[in-house]
């Protein structure tokens, strides 16, 4: 018998061994025995390097897939692929093999996979092989997460939890459920399927359903939002999806500006959205080396009778580590940049709609996660950027005095933010043991309105001088499920109606 692959890391060898026992006897032989010797690795890499060197003829007989339990075979059978079948030399197969178990190991459901020649039952004529693939199924099927953040902007609390089951019915699916309870009265419930690419389906599939129902921060606007989301195309680094969303946005105080009152009530909005990522660091809680890049492009309005015209939405988002070798320290820096553009000429209608709008501000973390313009510490959640007055209203005031609540942001339909963030070790072992480290950044940003379509009459001179920014130091406190910041934030430049303050700030990031 022979050994294509018989770890889950390495690439496939094939090693020749004596046939005059079962296969059975001889793995229960190879785990009593000592690994081989260095210089019976050498000669089976050389026997390697020279079968894969010449065109080495072979016919591969038949194909047998072996442990699986509650895994289905079809998606088994997706995964290796037709290749091993068709291979007709040994670098052929030795290349299928390699490329097949990469795909197993990428499902998730496997603890081990192991592919493995043996000579073709006696009688078959020609240099016929048999492949024999072999997993071993994962333990554990079900993953879940509960936790209680603090939020110091809003001065109030929210449950966290999450819910994630692999290989349920057998097809190495992905199930998960999220759901976020903040004591401001904001509910965000979500549920998920991911599959991998089987039978005739010619990509993985993914579906989401999305449920939202938010008060807006000191505002007397509520909304509600319920999508579904479907993957039309998904790999590595391409992903296609097509997004529906219901929403409602009421004002029962009915205080809102006139720009707001525009958009009360029920709305459906209809997308196809475009995303390319590319994420080389070497962590996601604390690159110290390597890039990341995310391009995503979304066309809205495309439901038929749609109160929006036709518009596109381009983000675009850029980050890059360099280690500095002092320190364990590491400089990130990242730059992004999202404008929404009406697709179509002479609308009357808004430009964009305003849960599409760019926001910035908030409690999220700089470093980790890739989703465009939206974070820029000190300020609060949607703090930044063209603010209105609402309209007073004196029956909703006691002895029928008059008084307006905070004025709304407004959001942008262009926005950009950069960063740079200098970490570094804290000299003290025992909370280096931990990962907790410090860190050091610098942040600024700016949103912008289009009032007319023409990109090129962009006060751009405008944009620039109007930027706002912030700087600040902390203490990062990175668990396996989220990292935690304690920073002190020292708001640089601010304008009148921005929500910026100095002090301390808590962030947040998931992986």
């Amino acid at each position: 018998m022979a050994t294509a692959s018989n770890t889950t890391h390495s690439p496939p060898s094939i090693i020749p061994h004596q046939q005059d026992e079962d296969d059975d006897d001889l793995d229960d032989e190879a785990d009593d025995e000592p690994s081989a010797s260095p210089s019976e690795e050498a000669r089976h890499e050389a026997v390697l390097r020279r079968l894969t060197a010449d065109e080495v003829r072979i016919r591969v007989y038949q194909v047998t897939i072996r442990g699986c339990a509650r895994t289905r075979r079809a998606a088994v059978e997706a995964a290796v692929g037709p290749d091993l079948a068709r291979a007709a030399t040994v670098r052929d197969l030795v290349r299928a093999a390699a490329a097949a178990g990469d795909r197993l190991r990428r499902l998730g459901a496997f603890d081990t996979v192991s592919i493995t020649l043996d000579a073709a039952p006696s009688g078959i004529p020609g240099s016929a092989v048999v492949v024999l693939v072999d997993v071993a199924e994962a333990r554990g099927r079900a993953a879940a997460g509960f936790g209680v953040f603090a939020n110091t902007q809003t001065r109030s609390c929210s449950l966290e939890g999450s819910l994630k089951l692999k290989n349920l019915f057998g097809y190495c699916e992905t199930w998960d459920a999220a759901g976020a309870l903040e004591l401001d009265k904001t509910t965000e419930l979500s549920a998920g399927v991911e599959m991998p690419r089987i039978g005739a389906i010619p990509t993985p599939l993914v579906a989401r359903i999305s449920f939202l129902s938010e008060d807006w921060l000191k505002s007397s606007l509520k909304e509600h939002l319920m999508g579904v989301s479907v993957g039309l195309l998904s790999t590595m680094s391409h992903n296609l999806s097509y997004n529906l969303t219901w929403r409602k946005l009421t004002d029962p105080a009915r205080m809102s500006s006139n720009s707001v009152q525009e958009q009360l009530g029920h709305s459906l909005l209809s997308s196809v959205k475009y995303a390319y990522t590319v994420d080389q660091r070497d962590s996601s809680i604390r690159p110290t080396r390597g890039y990341a890049f995310l391009s995503s492009s979304q066309v809205g309005g495309l439901a038929p009778g749609s109160r929006y015209s036709r518009f596109l939405r381009q983000e675009f988002d850029l980050r890059v580590a360099l280690p500095l070798g002092v320190l364990n320290g590491a400089l990130n820096a990242g730059v992004a940049a999202g404008v929404i553009h009406p697709l179509e000429r002479g609308s009357t209608g808004s430009v964009s709609p305003l849960s599409e709008r760019f926001y910035l501000g908030g409690n999220r973390s700089l470093v980790c996660r890739l989703g465009g313009p939206s974070s820029l510490l000190g300020f609060k959640t949607r703090g930044l950027g063209a603010r209105e007055f609402r309209v007073c209203n004196p029956n909703n005031s006691e002895n029928g005095s008059s008084s307006c609540p905070e004025l709304i942001g407004l959001g942008g339909d262009i926005a950009v933010a950069a960063f740079a963030d200098l970490s570094f070790d804290i000299p003290l072992k025992p909370l280096r043991d931990l990962g907790i480290h410090g860190h050091a950044f610098v942040c600024a940003g700016n949103l912008g309105k289009l009032t007319e379509c023409d990109l090129r009459k962009f006060p751009l001179t405008d944009f620039l001088q109007t930027f706002r920014s912030s700087a600040g130091f902390g203490v990062v406190l990175p668990t396996r499920l989220f990292r935690i910041e304690v920073n002190y934030c020292h708001i640089l430049k601010q304008f009148d109606h921005d929500k910026g303050k100095t002090g301390i700030q808590f962030n947040f990031a998931s992986p």
